[in-house]
């Protein structure tokens, strides 16, 4: 994916590696509401530069949702993005965001959110997937001013995996 924004994918870029959890009761998933960019995206984020992917996903599904006895049943796949950047230092940032599909305990613990996502409004949210698309959707036709980069991005991934259920359950 290739930002609206971005007219070459040359120059000072910030790499970025990913990983985001997809975890889902029937057709509630688990998702994070952002308040400030009004939006529902996948639980996970950036992986440390020591960690590899799964040890990075563990991590902050346990600090964004509080989840516990977290299991990785497969990789679904990758999404490779290019975007602004908010630091004036890099001209674009590359991010490749791994997706997994996972199981976790019954309860969710309680958070651990940075004081960037607190001040976000953020919170852990299960959604039956249908109306978050459509909630996304509306924020995307919209163009509401407070729309964030990666809103175009989580809602793919859930129209795919909304796709995939369909065709399970048919």
């Amino acid at each position: 994916m290739i930002h609206q924004d971005v007219q070459s994918i040359e120059g000072n870029i910030y790499e970025r590696r990913a990983a985001r959890g997809i975890i889902l009761r029937g057709t509630d998933i688990l998702l994070l509401y952002t308040k400030r960019y009004n939006d529902y995206s996948f639980p996970g984020g950036g992986v440390e530069l020591d960690e590899d992917l799964l040890t990075g996903l563990r991590r902050e599904l346990a600090e964004e949702t509080g989840a516990a006895k977290v299991e990785v049943i497969r990789e679904i796949g990758y999404i490779d993005e290019y975007r602004p950047h908010y630091k004036p230092e890099f001209d674009l940032i590359h991010m490749l965001s791994y997706y997994y599909v996972c199981s976790i305990g019954e309860q969710l613990g309680e958070s651990k959110l940075e004081d960037y996502e607190i001040t976000n409004g953020m919170s852990a949210v299960w959604i039956d997937i249908q109306e978050a698309i459509h909630h996304n959707r509306q924020v995307i036709a919209n163009q509401e001013a407070s729309m964030g980069f990666s809103i175009e991005r989580e809602t793919l991934v859930l129209e795919l995996i909304l796709e995939d259920l369909l065709r399970q359950s048919a």
